[in-house]
């Protein structure tokens, strides 16, 4: 199974949804069936679709903070969705967030302009580290109410 095709399939899938909504999700299925990828790669580039689209409202309001100066629409269609995609698997895994970022950064070379792959790394590595210390502060919360019940 190759996890950077799934992702390419994903990416676009995920534009796709993106453009013309959910009335393209049969279409969206149908274009990964047809891709002639294994079965293995076809059914992580749908997971990967839905875990995405469905984790959307949370990864833009996380884009938001961390675009600054652009507003989440007025981005390039593939930037959005390339930032959607990793922000989403930094979310819930499970790649580790230094292999979904250089995935995302493969993304932006292979499909977006020269400057898009500087601009995604800034956002998603600050996206990382806003995660990172959430969960930090998530963890201490837990070990705190661990030692109070002791």
């Amino acid at each position: 199974m190759s996890a950077r095709r799934a992702r390419r399939l994903a990416l676009q899938g995920l534009c796709c949804l993106d453009v013309q909504g959910e009335k393209v999700r049969d279409l969206v299925a149908d274009f990964i069936h047809d891709s002639r990828e294994t079965p293995q790669t076809t059914a992580l580039a749908h997971r990967m679709i839905e875990q995405a689209w469905a984790d959307r409202p949370a990864c833009d309001e996380l884009l938001a903070r961390h675009a600054r100066h652009w507003e989440l629409p007025r981005l390039a269609l593939v930037d959005r969705n390339i930032l959607r995609l990793a922000v989403s698997e930094l979310r819930r895994g499970p790649a580790p967030p230094k292999v979904a970022i250089s995935e995302a950064l493969a993304l932006a070379r292979e499909f977006s302009s020269a400057e898009s792959p500087r601009f995604v790394n800034g956002v998603l590595d600050a996206v990382a580290k806003e995660l990172s210390r959430d969960a930090g502060d998530a963890s201490g919360e837990q070990e705190e109410s661990r030692d109070e019940h002791r």
